[in-house]
């Protein structure tokens, strides 16, 4: 920059403040990221779990997370080696009584309309009403006059039971992490447009090779790092208040020397909504505070079975029917080996909305796991895993429900914005929407209105 570059301190160190921190370094920003964690990553990052590294949660990423793709690469990672491309699909185990949605890679829409005349296991009726959605969505542009449920919606629009319990149900879970019953409509809309009614290449899942640490945070540190720029884990904000023009942040932790101070001209603040409605408490509305308190949340349990190292599943990840009536709470299962050589004999099972299931204890969800998977692949020695390991994030998102208002980057404070997956989007709580917010916000305080 020809003039002195700005100071900022970005607060928090998940995919959003990681995104803020690389925009405002990009831009020629002096760049403090603090952490209060001893790890960056926030809900989306690598654990210990009995010696073993294990992502806190299995995600899919889309082809039309552009923010996201473009993130990575900014930050060095390769998406093409780092993530398995496949093409959209919703693919159950033979033994299941699912179905077998693979689409083609052609141009949209004939991709979709190929994979549904190709799909097994559903009849003439479910597919008629998956194209009649489809067509109707299309007509009135993914929007509703007035937000519903998802379930609401798809009653609305005559989707036949099986359909919705082998298309709809998983793709809402895994996509808002809020059941269809409680789920907002016009998200779930704004989620399909982007990948059913967008390009082909627009609707590839994405499975990230790399744990989930490596894939972003850890790269984001590392560019920050060649920019000047500098990290502290375990440094946590206590306050901020206005100084010179800027502001001040007080941090206290080990990592800092019990407490500290550093003033900046800008500030994103990226913590998740009740540590943010406190640093801003003081400055901003209290209309603001209690909206960032008023959130609800769905947590998301991650099940991992160990197994023989030769022990694969044929696909990297199949759709599961979840069933608690017969003790069958998994949704997706993934085969690990098959991303990273590194966890041969790993599989993944995630459990969306997972309250329920995570209240039966850790043993016997587990054991509940493994019976569904050799119930439905068929094979009696996956009811024996080595070893479980189940991990829950109860925030893992906040609950998307129907007319919710979020709140903006904009707080109405002079130099400082508001980043993370539950600020203003088109999109539910998902990496792509946290890295929209995080580069959201620090273009923002980089627009030439904020200029110091």
């Amino acid at each position: 920059m020809a003039r002195t570059a700005r100071s900022a301190v970005v607060i928090g160190a998940g995919w959003a403040g990681c995104s803020a921190a690389v925009t405002l370094a990009q831009a020629g920003c002096k760049v403090t990221l603090l952490e209060a964690a001893r790890v960056v990553g926030g809900r989306a990052r690598v654990v210990e779990a009995h010696g073993k590294p294990l992502d806190n949660g299995q995600h899919i990423l889309l082809g039309a997370y552009s923010a996201t793709l473009g993130m990575l690469r900014q930050v060095g990672i390769d998406p093409g080696t780092a993530l398995l491309n496949l093409p959209l699909q919703m693919r159950y185990p033979p033994a299941s009584g699912g179905m077998d949605f693979l689409a083609p890679r052609l141009p949209a829409p004939l991709h979709l309309a190929l994979a549904l005349w190709r799909t097994s296991g559903l009849g003439r009726d479910d597919k008629m009403a998956l194209a009649r959605f489809g067509t109707t969505a299309r007509w009135m542009d993914w929007r509703l006059h007035t937000d519903c449920s998802v379930a609401e919606l798809l009653q609305r629009y005559d989707q036949t039971e099986r359909l919705t319990q082998l298309m709809w149900r998983p793709l809402c879970l895994a996509a808002l992490n809020t059941p269809p019953e409680r789920a907002s409509a016009q998200v779930f809309l704004n989620v399909l447009r982007d990948s059913l009614g967008a390009s082909r290449a627009s609707s590839d899942m994405l499975l990230p090779r790399l744990d989930l640490s490596a894939l972003f945070p850890q790269a984001a540190c590392n560019y920050l790092d060649s920019q000047g720029g500098t990290v502290r884990t375990g440094a946590k904000a206590s306050a901020i208040s206005p100084h010179d023009g800027g502001w001040k942040v007080d941090a206290s932790g080990a990592a800092v020397g019990g407490n500290w101070s550093v003033f900046a001209d800008l500030v994103v603040v990226a913590t998740p909504p009740p540590a943010a409605a406190v640093l801003l408490g003081p400055h901003t509305t209290p209309a603001l505070c209690a909206q960032l308190l008023g959130f609800e949340y769905e947590p998301i349990t991650t099940c991992y079975l160990q197994y023989a190292p030769t022990t694969a599943l044929a696909l990297p990840f199949y759709a599961l029917v979840d069933d608690p009536d017969r003790g069958h709470w998994g949704q997706f299962a993934f085969d690990r080996g098959q991303l990273d050589i590194g966890q041969l004999g790993l599989l993944a099972v995630v459990i969306s909305a997972s309250a329920q299931a995570s209240a039966l204890g850790q043993a016997a969800l587990g054991a509940a796991v493994a019976s569904q998977l050799a119930a439905v692949f068929g094979r009696p020695e996956l009811a024996s895993p080595l070893s479980v390991q189940i991990i829950t994030e109860k925030r893992a998102t906040f609950a998307c429900t129907p007319g919710l208002v979020r709140p903006g980057n904009d707080v109405g404070l002079t130099a400082l914005a508001l980043a993370g997956d539950y600020t203003a989007c088109d999109y539910p709580a998902t990496l792509e929407s946290a890295v929209r917010s995080g580069c959201g916000a620090a273009r923002r305080l980089l627009s030439p209105e904020f200029d110091l």
